[in-house]
């Protein structure tokens, strides 16, 4: 008899199509959310990490041609109003408020240099904002993929008990399909969270990096107009 119940359970098709061909409909609909999360997940990975090693390589190329000796204004006519670098933008904006700042006999409006910190801080809000902006989805991702596969494994074992009752026979040959196909779920669930939670620590750590730089450029560049105003 066992060995009748081993032959059956061989001859069983345990790939991941056919566990999901044999699951429920709700099964099938959370394995489904959790491929498409785990694509969504990846997607934003690649782009995240795309994005900020373009950023750190700018912010590398701005800040040598920043200290090269070049004066300023000549560099702000090279980078412009609106540029496109992270850095860059930075720089634009308080180099905006501070020729604004100019009167037209040649002086300096009272308060410039607050208003040039003010400037680039919100510049740097407005960076830090974009680079931050999906790590949340990883986040969510993260956090909730687990459970929803979770969910998925309740209902198919839920699922199989009953059809182990209905048809009165607890064999292996007509429970491992059942179980298989519930904890199925559970296994794209961690598929889904693992990479999500684990990249999202990384680049959450590589924008406060990126930040980080941003604002120490930011003071460096503020104590140089502030020198400026004071000779």
């Amino acid at each position: 008899m066992e060995q009748e119940t081993l032959a059956m359970a061989q001859e069983i098709d345990f790939s991941m199509w056919a566990l999901f061909a044999r699951a429920t409909l709700v099964n099938k609909i959370v394995m489904v959310m959790l491929v498409l999360a785990s694509f969504w997940t990846w997607s934003i990975i690649i782009q995240k990490t795309i994005l900020y090693r373009k950023a750190k390589a700018e912010a590398e190329t701005f800040d040598a041609q920043f200290w090269s000796g070049e004066p300023l204004d000549e560099l702000f006519e090279q980078t412009g109003t609106d540029p496109e670098g992270q850095s860059q933008r930075v720089f634009a904006s308080g180099m905006t408020e501070w020729r604004r700042s100019h009167r037209g006999d040649g002086g300096m409006i009272a308060g410039a240099t607050s208003r040039i910190d003010r400037s680039m801080d919100v510049a740097i809000a407005k960076e830090s904002e974009g680079l931050q902006s999906q790590l949340s989805i990883l986040a969510t991702v993260g956090s909730t993929a687990p459970f929803i596969g979770l969910f998925g494994t309740v209902w198919g074992i839920m699922h199989s008990f009953i059809g182990i009752a209905e048809a009165g026979n607890t064999n292996l040959a007509v429970v491992a399909p059942g179980i298989a196909e519930a904890l199925l779920a559970t296994a794209l669930g961690l598929m889904a969270a693992i990479p999500a939670v684990v990249f999202y620590n990384k680049l959450s750590a590589d924008v406060d990096r990126l930040v980080a730089g941003y604002e120490a450029f930011a003071d460096e560049f503020a104590t140089i107009l502030s020198r400026q105003l004071d000779s």
